[in-house]
Formats: structure tokens, sequence, C-alpha cells
């Protein structure tokens, strides 16, 4: 069995649960989190003389939103953060968006937690609920979508 330390990363490592939390409160467990990712733009520079290329260096980093996919659950956790940066919360927060702390973590079949991400500057920007149609076998989902000011890796201690 390849160490975490083998250079080439291993056997890929699977899961099947992603949990949520913001400001070390969990949100949820959902079955699919997608927009985990950055570009780094990059700014060209002409220097006077060289026409055969122009010079390239970073440039601003983007982040995509979060998209949170899962089946409807009993929880209020969602709507209670929700609430916060909208609405009724939005107003009573002097119409100033509260943003927090995030962290996404990849959980594994057995239950172990195997790395998490954390983001700065979370707040939710969409949540749409089920389709209802009759006569549909489709299950019931919600999706959730995060706006965020970027993101570390954090590899979980086993102890």
């Amino acid at each position: 069995m390849p160490s975490s330390e083998d250079p080439l990363g291993g056997d890929p490592p699977t899961a099947n649960r992603f949990l949520f939390e913001v400001d070390g409160v969990e949100i949820g467990v959902f079955r699919e989190v997608t927009g985990l990712q950055v570009t780094v733009g990059t700014d060209e520079i002409r220097e006077g003389g060289q026409n055969g290329f122009a010079h390239k260096v970073p440039g601003r980093m983007t982040w995509p939103n979060l998209i949170f996919r899962r089946g409807i659950t009993q929880s209020d956790a969602l709507f209670t953060w929700l609430n916060k940066s909208s609405g009724e919360g939005f107003a009573g927060a002097g119409n100033k968006i509260t943003r927090s702390t995030g962290a996404v973590t990849a959980i594994t079949l057995t239950g172990e937690r195997l790395r998490s991400w954390e983001f700065q500057g979370v707040f939710a920007v969409r949540w749409k609920g089920p389709d209802f149609e009759v006569g549909s076998n489709v299950p019931l989902e919600e999706e959730l979508e995060v706006a965020h000011h970027g993101f570390k890796s954090n590899t979980q201690s086993s102890g």
C-alpha cells in the first residue's frame, strides 16, 4: 500500500460524502460538490525590441462559486445560515453581508475524514429546491451555491 508520501499519489482515494461547515458549525453532508478549483490569470509584458514573444507573469487568481448537491433533509442548519446573509438577517446586520470561514471535508466510505479545504469570505448566493412532478421517480434534491475569496487545502490528522 503506498504511503501518503508517495510522490505519484498512490491509488486515488474515494469519497462518497462531503461535509460542509461554516465557522465550525456543520451545515450538512452533500453527495456532490463542484467548483473546487483556482485559475491563475496571466499578464503579458512586452519588451521593447523583442518581437518573438511577450513575457507572461502570474496575474489575478479567480475561484468559481462552489455548488453543493444533496437529497432533501430534515435539518434546518442550511437555512439558518442562509438567512444570515439574506432577507431579514441581511437587513438586521445593517445590509452588510456576513462573511464566514467555510470548510469542505471529503469523507471516505468508512467515515474517515480524508482531506479538507478551508474557504475564506464564504456566503450563500443561491439555493434551489427540488422540482416536483407527479409520476416522477427522481429523488428530491436541493442545491446550494456559495461564493468565497479562495481556499487552502488541509490534510486530516489520523490520530
